[in-house]
């Protein structure tokens, strides 16, 4: 008997989680995820990716819409831009894994064949894709976690979150049960989205730099 969606007021993605069998296994059963309603609309899941050896793991928020179209994170302008500031601050973007809060693209669209427009994902759908997130970071055990961000951030750390106020700093915190060692910076499409794009990309490489740092 297959899997029914969770009702409303239980959104969750606890029973789609295999509990074992790494990460192959947990790509192929996010998949079929019906946790929350945002699989409705998502062209797929995307999960994801990199070497569960990897030293850094990357948290944004949600797939976007060329995420959406090829089910991997972070292919589209703000994943190239991401690429370019890791490998600007020390950070080897092919020696880290990169995945989001949200695994379903959420955006609104005003007729059919019209752009998507992104959404925010809220509480509870960040809530409850939190098992997917918990189970990449007890598989990867990485280092040190890159948190992409206000979205990612409230998702790992609470709603009190604020970017602005601990941005390229280094945070200790228990995630998912897990002692975890953080750096908080913009999420790379806000720096797309900036009127001062050049101060905001220094910004962003300053926080990587950091990043960088507590991994050497």
């Amino acid at each position: 008997m297959g899997r029914t969606q969770a009702p409303e007021d239980a959104y969750t993605a606890e029973p789609f989680v295999p509990g074992r069998g790494g990460l192959p296994a947990l790509r192929e059963a996010a998949a079929g995820c019906r946790g929350c309603p945002l699989h409705r609309d998502a062209t797929q899941t995307v999960f994801g990716d990199g070497s569960k050896d990897a030293r850094v793991m990357l948290v944004g928020e949600q797939p976007g819409d060329q995420e959406d179209r090829q089910g991997k994170p972070f292919v589209g302008p703000a994943g190239k831009l991401l690429d370019r500031a890791l490998e600007e601050a020390g950070i080897d973007p092919s020696e880290a894994y990169v995945t989001n809060a949200v695994k379903h693209f959420k955006f609104t669209q005003a007729e059919p064949r019209k752009r998507r427009i992104h959404k925010a994902p809220n509480l509870r759908e960040m809530t409850a894709c939190g098992p997917w997130l918990a189970a990449e970071l007890a598989v990867v055990e990485p280092e040190l976690i890159v948190v992409l961000g206000a979205t990612a951030g409230k998702a790992l750390l609470g709603s009190s979150f604020r970017v602005t106020q601990v941005r390229g700093t280094v945070l200790e915190e228990e995630i998912h049960g897990r002692p975890e060692r953080l750096v908080p910076t913009v999420h790379p499409s806000s720096v797309l989205r900036s009127d001062d794009r050049e101060a905001a990309y220094r910004g962003l490489v300053s926080d990587l730099e950091v990043a960088a740092d507590a991994l050497s």
